[in-house]
């Protein structure tokens, strides 16, 4: 397994300010907001601003005034452990059936919420005989109700199969298919608005990374959810760094933690104190039966989106049980 070194260079996009960077402890830059283009005249945009950049730096140092790691119960989002299995386009009758057996027989840990994703053709299939234990998500769906959309899938027709979830904004579907914000985002406020819940995905590709751009991106897809979703209740959202998702390489469980933490506290300045602590942030990108246990040490991990781990039920079940590394003491 490759792991992939990189800092990130934390930046907040405004469109009437100029950002420069001054370095601090742990490799990320701190921004600075120039209100116009001269040197002399540096200062910070707004109070908003940098009480966000003051919390972003208390977080980063990953610890607490408790002097210690939260346990299950009391991790970072209030909620319990989440973890997905995206099956993305893989699959036959033949090879769901035994998945799903091996699911049916796997010994999982009580403290978490579990789905799997199958692919449309085989939801019905998965429904019909997989333990009640794990929920069923579809993979995609339409922006509204059905009609004259040819290949598409409406919510209502999900619904009607017993799906509880959906997986929207994945970066497969924004940069093959070609989704933009604006358009995924419809389709979350629509999912909501009909009560299936939405594993909203965010995520920068490696040349972003490189660039510094990581929180500009991951920021932007959050606000394109946050313009237009009804409510956060039913929303777990999904960091998954594009470079990471089936290339092997996998972030740090340090640089999770650090896209984790600003994550959160972009939600707690742009949206609320209560949706930051109740929406849990989840992982992906090759997480596996091997890494899930350090990922999930880290405080603001809420759980996994894993892909192709989770067409190996004993590997899967492995992924699910690594929330026994929050219960460490403090």
């Amino acid at each position: 397994m490759a792991i992939l070194s990189a800092s990130l260079n934390p930046r907040v996009t405004n469109p009437n300010s100029v950002v420069s960077t001054t370095h601090f402890p742990g490799g990320l830059r701190r921004p600075w907001f120039k209100l116009g283009i001269s040197s002399s005249s540096v200062s910070i945009a707004s109070s908003a601003e940098f009480s966000f950049f003051q919390n972003f730096d208390s977080q980063l140092r990953l610890s607490s005034s408790d002097g210690g790691s939260r346990g299950v119960i009391a991790m970072a989002a209030s909620g319990k452990f989440f973890v997905g299995g995206n099956w993305k386009c893989n699959g036959s009758k033949e090879y769901i059936s035994k998945l799903v057996a091996e699911l049916n027989e796997a010994n999982l840990e009580p403290d978490v919420d579990v789905v799997v994703a199958p692919p449309f053709l085989y939801i019905d299939q998965v429904k019909g005989s997989l333990t009640s234990r794990i929920d069923v998500s579809a993979q995609n769906c339409w922006i509204g109700k059905g009609g004259a959309f040819t290949g598409e899938i409406s919510v209502e027709q999900l619904k009607d199969l017993g799906c509880q979830w959906v997986i929207l904004g994945h970066s497969e579907r924004r940069h093959i298919i070609k989704e933009d914000d604006e358009f995924i985002g419809k389709k979350a406020a629509y999912a909501l608005s009909q009560g299936v819940g939405v594993i909203a995905c965010i995520g920068e590709l490696l040349s972003e990374r490189e660039a510094g751009k990581t929180f500009d991106v991951c920021f932007q897809q959050l606000k394109a959810f946050a313009d237009v979703v009804p409510s956060w209740d039913n929303v777990v959202i999904a960091y998954e760094p594009v470079w990471a998702i089936g290339t092997g390489k996998v972030a740090t469980p340090q640089q999770a933690q650090e896209v984790h933490v600003a994550v959160r506290d972009w939600l707690k300045s742009n949206i609320s104190a209560d949706v930051a602590s109740k929406t849990r942030i989840i992982y992906g990108g090759s997480v596996n039966g091997s890494n899930s246990a350090e990922l999930a040490k880290q405080e603001d991990i809420d759980g996994f989106l894993v892909g192709g781990a989770s067409l190996k039920g004993p590997e899967f079940a492995t992924i699910v049980n690594s929330v026994t590394s929050k219960k460490v003491a403090a």
